[in-house]
């Protein structure tokens, strides 16, 4: 029965309990319950029905709820096994859209209404509905006999409080419908990254005189850095990265295409020239038309004389330090990859000289950001700190040059996220 108004202050204490136990739940099956053991200690209700206009076409509806079930179902996860009807005077209240108070129900129910199951021996019929770009998708029913008797002043407040529940239930299913897909995204980004993780070196190579270290790091599950080593002949090597524009998933399927045009490229991986100039020819015509495009240093090395032949297609100049001070491989280049079709890369040659330590990085390590501080700045790691730790840590092996530099960016972002990918290669020259 639908009693009178209580006092408020017990009204009060109701809803609070009743708004602390739903604040919590997820499930929206869950969440209904509690909340209609709430609602129904401040106003009992003994006999209720749902109605849902969901996933039929009118003049179908799903009765979700009835206080005359048997066995009850949870409309989100079984309801294939709730009945659904059309017509009669359920149809009328579901396609309403507005609430309905039929104080004459035991006159106007039929034998063969299809609703008469759940209608039949009431009086009074109160239909209030929740709803979705203005429809009543869903609609709560209280129904009283011959012999009970409800406060009509109530009906706005119920109406209202029910609307807004509906509201929030349904903001629950989409919160966990969202986080479904957002699992289930990122575990197709999981796979991404374990693939292109594969298309790195599973092993650095071993070059007589030469020390070698590399660090790789996505921002998000994938990303867009890259660097390899290709064997040429029987002593030298060819040492590649690269930095796709963007972060994620496009980012990382532009770089496997960049790896398999390297990879697939006819002859030796030399000279320089001919091989940025192979991979840019294959980006623009077939890859990078909506303006992506791949920053990329790659050189030639001769063990034996220590010869470097390099070119850069707008990446980076990787750092030389040479007896504690710094030079910037930076005398040829052209055009990042994928720009311009016809776009030709010069070359240029180094000496690597015994004791020499050659750094190449993509700009997720000179671009690392502090947190913003009271006024929203950040600062850049820059070219100057990375120099400088290399200055001051000179001496260091390849190894623990890069494990130095790993420390002071994850220092110097002071718990923030990485911004970009961060790809380190060190080779230093010991004998």
């Amino acid at each position: 029965m639908l009693h009178r108004r209580r006092p408020w202050r017990e009204e009060l204490e109701i809803i609070d309990k009743t708004m602390k136990s739903v604040s919590g739940i997820t499930d929206p099956n869950q969440m209904v319950e509690v909340y209609w053991d709430g609602v129904g200690e401040l106003w009992p209700m003994e006999h209720y029905a749902s109605l849902s206009r969901r996933g039929v076409e009118p003049p179908k509806y799903v009765v979700t709820r009835s206080s005359r079930f048997v066995e009850h179902f949870n409309p989100w996860t079984q309801r294939e096994k709730l009945p659904v009807l059309s017509g009669g005077i359920l149809g009328e209240v579901a396609y309403a859209d507005k609430p309905l108070v039929i104080s004459d129900l035991d006159k106007r129910l039929k034998r063969d209404d299809p609703g008469w199951f759940y209608l039949e021996g009431f009086r009074t019929l109160i239909a209030l509905p929740q709803y979705e770009d203005g429809k009543g998708l869903n609609v709560g029913l209280s129904l009283l006999g011959p012999d009970e008797e409800f406060d009509e002043s109530m009906l706005p407040m119920m109406h209202w409080q029910a609307s807004l529940f509906g509201r929030g239930t349904q903001n629950l299913v989409l919160r966990n419908q969202l986080a479904g897909a957002l699992a289930e995204l990122d575990r197709e980004l999981q796979a991404v990254g374990e693939i292109q993780r594969s298309l790195l070196p599973h092993e650095l190579p071993r070059i007589d005189g030469f020390d070698l270290a590399a660090w790789y790091q996505t921002s998000a599950r994938a990303g867009g850095d890259y660097y390899d080593f290709f064997p040429i002949g029987e002593k030298e090597w060819g040492v590649f990265i690269a930095d796709v524009s963007g972060h994620g998933t496009p980012a990382a399927v532009l770089m496997a295409i960049t790896h398999a045009i390297a990879h697939t490229r006819p002859g030796s991986p030399k000279p320089v020239a001919e091989v940025l100039a192979h991979l840019n020819s294959h980006l623009a015509k077939s890859y990078t038309p909506l303006g992506s495009f791949v920053t990329a240093f790659y050189a030639t090395l001769d063990p034996v004389s220590g010869r470097l032949i390099y070119s850069s297609a707008g990446h980076n100049p990787p750092r030389l330090l040479r007896n504690g001070k710094i030079l910037s491989l930076d005398e040829a280049g052209g055009l990042p990859l994928g720009v311009m079709g016809d776009q030709a890369y010069p070359e240029a040659t180094a000496v690597f000289q015994p004791g020499d330590l050659l750094l190449l990085y993509t700009d997720g390590i000179t671009e690392a950001m502090t947190p913003p501080d009271r006024e929203g700045a950040r600062q850049l790691f820059g070219e100057a700190r990375l120099d400088d730790l290399l200055i001051r840590h000179s001496s260091d092996s390849a190894g623990e040059c890069v494990a130095r530099i790993r420390e002071e960016v994850t220092k110097f972002r002071a718990g923030s996220a990485p911004t970009d990918d961060q790809t380190l290669v060190a080779i230093r020259r010991t004998k």
